[in-house]
């Protein structure tokens, strides 16, 4: 047995028991158990007690490549009672399903990030009319932008089209509203606009805003974006803009997009704050993380209110995209060294599938 191999599994096995969903402090006894190779890599087998004098229960951490002292993370326990006739066994069951549950994520993530760069949005008009002039002219004023059509190119008047760097960006002049009562039903959504669904259900048109552009970053991306999407909002007869899961006022769009002109990033465009009211507590998700190849995040119960969840939470999210982090379920977050918020990787409450629980 390498011996420091076995120390460094003990010290891992021993800081996942004190993660507070899990034993929540440090075990009374620990000791190794036993040894086993499995997929080509060592595993240790530990037995502890959670008291002095308690039950011996099962736990198991590895797997280790030849004298390596990094697991792969595959460090778990059932909190089962230890029996040495078996412990093989189910220590090998237990990493079993932790592979499978992994693998099953990393398919997840890997789908996420084909979803990811997916920049589309629409905003509704009283009318089937616009000014694309106005667009281009909005678009240099605005943010310095060259969208004019060379007098070479195929030019529509239901549509613009131009590049910038490595992206391509277009609007298209839509004559019928958004289908399916999609953006009547997602305006519902939006605390913030009460006039929000009325505004949906009276569009008639829509301009459709995309951008395009792998070699671009994904921030680079949402950035222009916003700015194309913004100056859409200027538009006579824009009444609201359906992206990120809800219906935003214009005015609310194009002025949370002047941020950028601080050089602050639009976390308030791009990524909607859902926020509502449990029976102990302030609840509040993102909704748009997606589009950054990242996950959602929840926060639940909070004793706070609403305005400080949301502000806590764009901020998580500003930091993530703009940082490209990874949060991992058991770490924690913060903005100092005394700020630490733990994180948990769970089925979404508010949202479907998987969502990041940052503690509040």
């Amino acid at each position: 047995m390498n011996e420091k191999q076995m120390q460094a599994a003990r010290e891992s096995m021993i800081e996942w028991l004190e993660h507070p969903h899990e034993l929540g402090q440090a075990p009374a006894e620990i000791e190794c158990a036993g040894t086993f190779e499995l997929h080509g890599m060592i595993y240790y087998m530990f037995r502890y007690r959670r008291e002095a004098g308690g039950d011996w229960l099962l736990g198991v951490c590895g797997g280790y490549e030849g004298g390596g002292l990094e697991h792969c993370g595959h460090v778990y326990s059932e909190m089962e009672e230890y029996d040495e006739s078996t412990a093989v066994e189910k220590a090998t069951k237990m990493v079993e399903m932790i592979r499978s549950y992994w693998m099953e994520q990393a398919r997840i993530a890997e789908e996420g990030k084909e979803k990811a760069g997916a920049f589309v949005g629409f905003v509704l008009l009283s009318e089937a009319e616009w000014d694309k002039a106005k667009l281009i002219r909005d678009l240099k004023e605005e943010w310095d932008i060259d969208a004019a059509e060379d007098e070479g190119d195929e030019i529509h008047g239901d549509a613009l089209v131009f590049q910038l760097g490595d992206m391509i960006a277009a609007a298209s002049l839509m004559s019928v509203p958004v289908p399916d009562c999609e953006a009547e039903e997602n305006a519902k959504n939006n605390y913030m606009w009460p006039e929000a669904v009325d505004a949906a259900k009276a569009h008639k048109a829509h301009i459709m805003v995309t951008v395009l552009g792998k070699e671009a970053s994904l921030v680079e991306r949402g950035e222009l974006y916003v700015k194309l999407a913004a100056c859409c909002c200027r538009q006579k007869y824009a009444t609201g803009i359906y992206t990120s899961g809800t219906v935003f006022e214009p005015s609310f769009f194009y002025k949370f997009a002047d941020m950028m002109k601080d050089g602050m990033f639009p976390v308030f465009n791009l990524i909607w704050f859902g926020l509502y009211r449990s029976k102990h507590g302030v609840c509040g998700y993102t909704y748009g993380m997606g589009c950054f190849g990242k996950e959602e995040m929840e926060v639940l119960d909070a004793d706070a209110e609403p305005s400080d969840v949301q502000n806590f939470l764009s901020s998580m999210a500003a930091y993530v995209i703009e940082y490209d982090v990874t949060l991992n379920d058991g770490e924690t977050i913060g903005f100092s060294a005394d700020d630490k918020h733990a994180i948990t990787r769970s089925e979404g409450v508010a949202l479907p599938g998987v969502t990041l629980k940052i503690e509040y």
